[in-house]
């Protein structure tokens, strides 16, 4: 498994060889899973149906319960993901969804830390 590094505003780091890659690793997987929750339903021209689904099952749709179960399909569906073994998520006033998951990879635990 082999991911290009993002940079810290979600662009992805060119110029540096070999080193801008996550190979092999369980930050390879947590980047996995944030690119994953980051791409809305529809957004990608290739797949329309591939996505987290904002739309249907996160905004403003229902209860925690809810975007809940939709977040850690969407997390336990990536590649390399094997189980989550800690979630939590906490929607503040100004509506931003901070997800925080400590997940076991094929290459081992790791911790994904989002807002959205």
């Amino acid at each position: 498994m082999r991911y290009r590094i993002l940079s810290d505003t979600d662009d992805y780091v060119f110029g540096s060889g070999s080193s801008e890659f996550l190979v092999d690793s369980p930050a390879t997987v947590a980047q996995a899973v944030k690119t994953r929750l980051l791409l809305a339903t529809g957004e990608w021209f290739l797949n329309l149906a591939e996505g987290t689904p904002y739309s249907t099952e996160i905004l403003g749709m229902g209860t925690q319960e809810l975007y809940d179960q939709a977040i850690r399909e969407r997390i336990l569906s990536t590649p390399g993901v094997v189980s989550i073994d800690k979630y939590f998520s906490s929607l503040d006033a100004e509506r931003h969804l901070a997800i925080d998951a400590t997940i076991n990879t094929q290459f081992g635990v790791t911790t994904v830390q989002q807002v959205l």
